[in-house]
Order: C-alpha cells, then structure tokens, then sequence
C-alpha cells in the first residue's frame, strides 16, 4: 500500500462524520502568545494540555475567549484585548471588529485569506567580530467551508557566519543551507478537521515534551520535515496525537544515484518516522501522557500507519523476524505536567531509547539510554507580572543514537531529540518580568555540559563497553551562560529587542560544538526587527 493510498483513505474515512472546526497551526516561533497561555493555565483560568505544539489557531482563540476578565490584571486585560486583534479571526463570522493590521485579508460565509509580510534584521557583535541576519518572505493562511484549513510560509535567509549547522550545540533550529549564509525556511500545511479531531499533511516545526529551555522528547532542533498527522480528543479526558513523517537521511543510496548528462544525480536513502502519544486527565489541571516511535528506513511500511501502535513489538517482526540485522529504532517516553496549584507549573519528561532493569541495579551495567527532565516555574508572583522558571535535563550516553547509520534519531544529520544531544546535562534559570502589556523583559542563566561521544557499534553484549559508560566523566564541552533580553510587541507580529549575552565557553571540543563567533569569553550585544516572526 502506498503513502498516496493511505491518507487518501484516512481522508474519505474522515469526510464521513460530522464537522464544524477548522485547523491551522501557529507558528511556534511567535512565542509570547505561547507564553501568554502558559501564564493563564498556570493561573488556573484555562485548562492546557502543553505536551504538544504548536496550538491551532482555533484552540488559541477558544482558550482567549473563555477568559473572564474580572480574574486579570490590567496588564494581562490589556494583552488578551491585543492577542484579540489577531485571534476574532476564528471567533467572530464578519469582520467588524477591532482588527490587525494585515497586508490582505478577506472573509465570505464560505472562504477566508489572510496574507502577511516577513521581514527581520538581526545584527550582533562581540570580541569576535559582527554578525548579520537579514530575512525575507511572506505568510498566508485561510480556510474553506467549515472544514479545511491552510497555510504557508516563506523564509529567505542571508546570514555573515553560519552559527547553526549538524555539530554546533545551541537551541536554535537548523538549516538546509543553498550556499555560504544562505537558506530558505519553507513551511505550511493543510487540513481537515471535525468537532473531535484533525488530520492534515503538514510541513512545519513541532515539540513534544514540557520544558521552558527545550524539549527532549522531540525538538525543533531539526528543520522541518513532512508528516501526515491525526489529532482527536474523543472524550474530554483524552488527547491523542499520531504522525508519520519523511526525514532526510543524508546517506548516500549508490543503487537508486546515477549519471544525468555529465552530472552525477545522488539520491539518499528514504528514512521515516511513525509516534503516537496518549495524554490522558485523571483529574484537573493534570496531564499524563506516555507514547512510542520508530525511525525506520529504506521501504515504507504500511504497518507503521496504524496510529495506536505499540511499534517496538512491530519492529520485531518487520525486521528481526525476518533475519534483518538492525532493524528499525524505537523510542518509548511519557510526560507529566501539574497545575493543580495555583501559580504553578511542575512538569517531567522521560526519553527512553533503551532500557534494561536487569542492568539498572548492577554498578557496572547500570547506564540505560535516556533523557530525563525536571521543571517548575511560577506565574505572575506576589501578583506583580514576574514569572520564575527552573529546568535541570540530563541525558546519558548514547541516547539519541544508533548504529544504523540511515535510522539514526536524526533529520538532515540533526538531532531530533534534546539540543545538547547525549552525555550532557544543563541547569537553567529564568526570571520574566513584564512591567507593562507586550513588554518582557528576561534574564537567564544557564550551565550546560557535554562529555565524550563514544563510540556506539550495536553490541549489548553483557561486558561490552557501552553499558556502564560513566556519565559526564570526560568533560568535552560546557557553556556558562548570562542573558539579558528585552523585547516589544509594537504591533501585531512586529518585534524589536535589545540583548546581552555573556557566555564562557570551554573544553577541547568547543572548537567542534560552537560557532567561532561564540568561542572562548564573549559578550554579545544583539538588536533584532523581526515582522511576522
């Protein structure tokens, strides 16, 4: 069964029942309407399941509308009236009311379009020489009927120096780089909902996992990828996402390559990815949720598309079963997130890639491969708009990795999991102050470490080196961190800030992990504009 058989048939499966919802999703690099909707279910005046982003639009202006706001400040008054501008959009039928700003935007009873700039500078400076980041593109969603939704959008970049590629640790997200400098971000979707759930095919960033400074579950390490996604809340106390994805391998597959002209054509290895998470709500402001993947690659397997899978057992057939060395790479991790005290959040996450309990008590075998990660933050304290957070991850040697080259947890040769990959631990603090509405002003501090790499060849033998690897005993690489951010929401999508950033980075392998811009002591001044982003 092909990929085009299987979402053709989800689609006439789905077209079938009732539906009234619309889905497009918001871009998570907007990140204070994120932030804003974190502080009002830390707050307890929204119920939020967090686990997943980005948010539809359509949760977004649902979860603004049920606000009352007799229980906010003025500053927060002043933000849901502004976030409003943007989000009537999906609440209101006409458009009379207090509108964005928008380059284009249209609405009938049947069809609507909004189309919007992109356009940012960012120049920064150290001891190490000046940076420049100039961008350029646009945006545009809509929706047809009651039931579709689109949207796209389009990042041209031109950068001085390349601060983010396969082997620098930072958390920004990667690139597919044409040239020297220069990439294009290409992103969008479209879908199809009814009044319990969604389906779409979707080009975009996404997370999975809790976290203030990064998820290790998945993360928007990688650059964006294609997948076929189905979301649906059958009952108020169940969430359940799925998604299969096409990733990039980066390997070489020389019996599919050949000679085109005087040119060779190289073609790469075809490399997938199947997840489903279950998020269930035992009570209140309390969210568990547990789920598994598979990377696998070479042929598509239809199997991989049933979405409430167990897919390790899978593995075992599809691969091993048959004499196949490797197999697929498969991943189980769950996640759970409490509000239910006023003004908190605590949350945890654990990435499992392997795990013995047999070993776990034995001091020489006790290294399993995962991810872990601890945090809590408060919302507006003494009621003063301050917000604190505290995250500690920690993930052991090898985690993240594989001996098959092509199944490896990675896209383009990015890690999809954790940003500081494995062997690493970071300590983050965050204190967010917001005087007034769309102001916010940050300081973090960071500790990040990373040891060795070791070598990885698949044995699990019983005395083999990869079990009982020493966590962190051979410090490679480590990142003391201090930044100051302030920034403003002057419209709708337009964005200046001013940053310091002081950063100490040391170790043998810095000149591996980090940018030359940021090597050694730095202290980086930072002006950006960003429209649309």
């Amino acid at each position: 069964m092909s990929i085009r058989s299987i979402i053709f048939f989800l689609f006439l499966t789905l077209l079938s029942g009732s539906a009234y919802s619309q889905t497009v999703y918001q871009d998570i690099s907007k990140t204070s309407i994120y932030e804003f909707l974190d502080e009002m279910a830390n707050l307890q005046l929204i119920e939020l399941n967090s686990f997943s982003k980005p948010y539809s639009r359509a949760v977004i202006a649902q979860k603004l509308n049920s606000l009352d706001r007799s229980e906010l400040n003025n500053r927060q008054i002043n933000e849901l009236d502004f976030y409003l501008k943007e989000y009537n959009k999906e609440l209101l039928s006409n458009k009379d009311f207090d509108k964005r700003l928008d380059l284009l935007y249209y609405k009938d009873s049947i069809f609507s379009f909004t189309l919007n700039p992109i356009v940012g500078a960012e120049y920064s400076t150290n001891r190490n020489g000046d940076y420049l980041r100039r961008t350029i593109g646009g945006e545009m969603l809509g929706y047809l009927g009651k039931n579709v939704g689109f949207y796209a959008s389009l990042r041209d970049n031109v950068v001085d120096e390349i601060l983010q590629n396969e082997q620098y640790i930072n958390p920004n997200s990667g690139a597919n780089y044409k040239s020297n400098g220069d990439y294009s971000d290409m992103r969008g979707g479209v879908t199809y909902s009814w009044n319990w759930g969604s389906v779409g095919l979707i080009k975009d960033n996404f997370t999975w996992g809790n976290n203030n400074f990064g998820a290790n579950i998945l993360s928007d390490k990688a650059p964006s990828y294609a997948r076929m996604q189905l979301k649906v809340q059958p009952v108020k106390w169940l969430d359940f996402e799925y998604f299969h994805g096409s990733l990039s391998s980066e390997v070489r597959d020389s019996s599919r390559s050949y000679t085109a002209g005087v040119k060779q054509r190289n073609v790469d290895v075809r490399k997938f990815m199947a997840a489903n998470i279950f998020t269930i709500r035992p009570i209140k402001n309390l969210n568990v949720s547990i789920g598994n993947s598979i990377v696998y690659s070479d042929n598509l397997q239809a199997v991989f598309f049933i979405p409430f899978m167990f897919f390790k057992s899978i593995d075992h057939g599809v691969y091993n079963g048959s004499g196949n060395f490797g197999g697929g790479n498969s991943q189980i991790f769950f996640d759970v997130s409490s509000r239910n005290l006023k003004g908190y959040h605590f949350y945890t996450s654990f990435f499992i890639d392997e795990i013995s309990f047999s070993r776990m008590w034995d001091k020489d075998q006790h290294s399993n491969f995962v991810s872990m990660k601890f945090g809590a933050q408060r919302s507006n304290l003494f009621n003063k708009n301050i917000s604190i957070a505290i995250e500690y991850t920690r993930t052991n040697p090898i985690t993240f990795r594989h001996f098959v080259n092509t199944t490896t947890y990675e896209s383009n040769n990015y890690n999809m999991g954790h940003y500081l990959r494995d062997n690493a631990q970071e300590l983050a603090f965050r204190v967010n102050v917001r005087p007034i509405a769309r102001l916010n002003l940050i300081a973090n501090i960071s500790f990040a470490h990373k040891g060795e790499e070791y070598f990885y060849a698949g044995t699990t033998d019983p005395g083999s080196s990869v079990w009982g690897l020493t966590f962190l005993e051979n410090e490679r690489w480590s990142n003391n961190s201090i930044l100051f951010s302030s920034s403003y929401e002057l419209f709708n999508d337009v964005f200046i800030s001013l940053d310091y950033q002081y950063q100490k980075v040391e170790g043998v392998d810095a000149i591996i992990y980090t940018s030359p811009f940021y090597q050694g002591s730095t202290n980086t001044f930072s002006a950006k504009i960003n429209i649309g982003f």
